[in-house]
């Protein structure tokens, strides 16, 4: 059975990069420097302002994975360390290699994946006419084929959702906690610490797999 883990991080384009129309559509209803300032600094939140600068994928049971990540202005040759492999690519040859190993999954594993990581890589695909090879948002109540622990651990909503991190530190798993968080993507990006936010990208991967095992071996089995 062939199990993946997937993890993506984004960036936002720069504010000042778009055109006077979409900037006034973006702040139509920021009425406050406060709400200026927060639309312009989420900007990597959302698939249309933004963009995936990195997808790690991990095989559950080898434990053997690749991260597909942009490098914009560099030429980085692929690369392994221990058991992941490194690819970089433009954003639309990370999506292609990513539908290419999702092909044969039998099942895949997420943190918060409905709620971020797959509609981002559906509409960034959208926008590259990248083509999906599969459906990963099937019905949400069931974990045939989609297991977003984040929905698992909090029961639909029953009890409070917490980070990945938290989970972590609570479970005793390593992370990647202490390095960079997601909210320092875009900064690291723009800094062009590709390798940087790959390697961040992957210690989430294996984290959540870490994490999926201790769910799947307790309670996700009832």
């Amino acid at each position: 059975m062939k199990q993946l883990v997937f993890d993506i991080e984004t960036s936002g384009v720069s504010f000042d990069s778009l055109d006077r129309e979409t900037q006034e559509y973006l702040l139509k209803r920021a009425d406050t420097p406060e709400k200026i300032t927060k639309v312009k600094d989420e900007l990597n939140l959302y698939p249309l302002t933004g963009e995936v600068v990195a997808i790690g994928v991990l095989d559950v049971s080898t434990q053997r994975g690749s991260v597909y990540y942009q490098a914009p202005g560099r030429t980085i040759a692929p690369f392994e360390e221990g058991q992941t492999h490194y690819i970089a690519g433009t954003e639309a040859e990370c999506l292609q290699r990513f539908w290419a190993d999702c092909m044969d999954a039998d099942r895949i594993i997420t943190f918060n994946g409905r709620a971020f990581d797959c509609p981002w890589i559906f509409l960034r695909s959208l926008v590259h006419s990248v083509t999906a090879t599969r459906n990963l948002m099937p019905p949400r109540y069931t974990t045939n084929f989609h297991v977003d622990l984040a929905d698992q651990l909090a029961f639909y909503g029953a009890v409070r959702h917490y980070a990945l991190a938290f989970w972590c530190k609570t479970l005793g798993i390593p992370s990647s906690k202490g390095d960079i968080a997601g909210k320092d993507v875009p900064q690291c990006y723009q800094a062009g610490e590709y390798e940087r936010i790959a390697r961040y990208c992957m210690a989430d991967v294996r984290a959540t797999r870490e994490l999926f095992l201790k769910w799947n071996e307790t309670i996700g089995q009832l």
